[in-house]
């Protein structure tokens, strides 16, 4: 019995061993092109899930007091970048809510030149109801906000609730640019709608995707700054997921693990074509003359090759920048999923930025106050 318990010690020590490497490894999955690297995509994917068991495995070394503890302790430490992305002090202050401050701020400087509030929200076709409730809730809650730009993601427009309804809702923003599918594509539809006017603009599709980006210049009291708004390759998680189920259900071996093997390389292949997205919206930031905010539904954690090939050199993360709390954006996954941003040239201070928690969609909304 005494050898037994010995043998269980030491596989203890060699699983928390094989977890800490797995998750030190997820600290370089944004550096790894998919193109060229196969595993570690889906290692930065699962960081979240690695990190709450090392968690657990540093409580469990903790408890039995041994040394070991240290192995998961390294595995965290060596992914502080990525905790900075999802966390920021003060860690009591919820970060789906505005900083009462900065919301101060917003009305003594409405109307000045160097406000500006921005909300990003994938609004998932506004949960295709056909009412328009769910619009104008959303609409409601940003103008309470003071928001000046308001990009969405799958700005879905149906017979029952057309674009003049949607318009007509949104007319808080007079100024808007809602680009249309090229002939013979279906794309998911993006807009902006803004309190400033916009200028030039351009819509940026991709190949093989119903995915899309756009740029728009916009003036805002005479200073001149681009945006960009992306939506980038869908991961089809939840599609695939019921797939796989389905196949387990039927008690079929080799059928569920067929399911399984097309789930991976599903996943594969939409982390390759997301990173091709990405290195192209890098080329076209690189370019922009202006102040820039790029904002959008970019399918990606921050321990991502996007998430790193988007920002560049060029951007900072606005939750790095002035949020607080801990940051998610999708509502399910247990609230694991940061998945929704906006970055910003230095050329802007935040003042405040956070993630309000609205049932209109599977996502929630991001705003971002600052001053330029």
């Amino acid at each position: 019995m005494k050898a037994f318990y010995r043998l269980l010690y030491y596989l203890s020590i060699l699983l928390t061993s094989i977890l800490a490497g797995f998750t030190l490894a997820g600290a370089f999955a944004g550096d790894a092109s998919p193109d060229s690297f196969t595993l570690m995509p889906f290692i930065g994917l699962i960081l979240p899930v690695l990190l709450l068991a090392n968690v657990v495995s540093a409580i469990y070394w903790t408890v039995r007091w041994r040394c070991w503890v240290f192995i998961p302790f390294i595995a965290i430490l060596g992914n502080w970048g990525y905790l900075t992305r999802v966390l920021q002090s003060p860690l009591f202050d919820s970060a789906s809510q505005p900083n009462t401050e900065s919301l101060s701020l917003k009305k003594n400087e409405r109307g000045t030149e160097s406000a500006l509030t921005i909300a990003t929200y994938n609004v998932n076709s506004f949960n295709r109801e056909h009412t328009g409730f769910s619009c104008k809730e959303i609409a409601a809650y940003m103008k309470e906000l003071g928001v000046d730009i308001f990009c969405f993601q799958e700005f879905g427009i149906n017979h029952e609730f057309g674009i003049d309804s949607l318009r007509t809702v949104l007319s808080g923003w007079p100024y808007y640019y809602v680009p249309s599918s090229p002939a013979g594509e279906n794309l998911l539809q993006l807009a902006v709608f803004s309190r400033y006017p916009i200028k030039e603009k351009q819509l940026v599709t991709y190949p093989n995707s119903n995915n899309c980006s756009l740029w728009c210049d916009i003036d805002i009291n005479g200073q001149t700054i681009r945006l960009f708004n992306n939506h980038l390759q869908t991961t089809e998680v939840s599609r695939n997921k019921r797939k796989l189920e389905k196949e387990l259900r039927a008690d079929d071996t080799d059928r569920a693990e067929r399911a399984a093997l097309t789930l991976a390389d599903g996943l594969h292949e939409n982390f390759k074509k997301r990173a091709a997205q990405a290195e192209h919206i890098n080329q076209l930031i690189s370019a922009s003359p202006y102040p820039t905010l790029v904002c959008g539904d970019f399918n990606s954690l921050p321990s991502s090759y996007v998430y790193q090939t988007v920002k560049g050199e060029k951007l900072n993360d606005g939750f790095q920048t002035c949020g607080h709390g801990y940051m998610y954006t999708f509502r399910y996954f247990k609230h694991l999923l940061r998945i929704d941003y906006i970055l910003h040239s230095s050329e802007f201070q935040g003042v405040d930025y956070f993630s309000p928690d609205l049932e209109y969609s599977d996502h929630n909304p991001v705003v971002m106050r600052m001053r330029l």
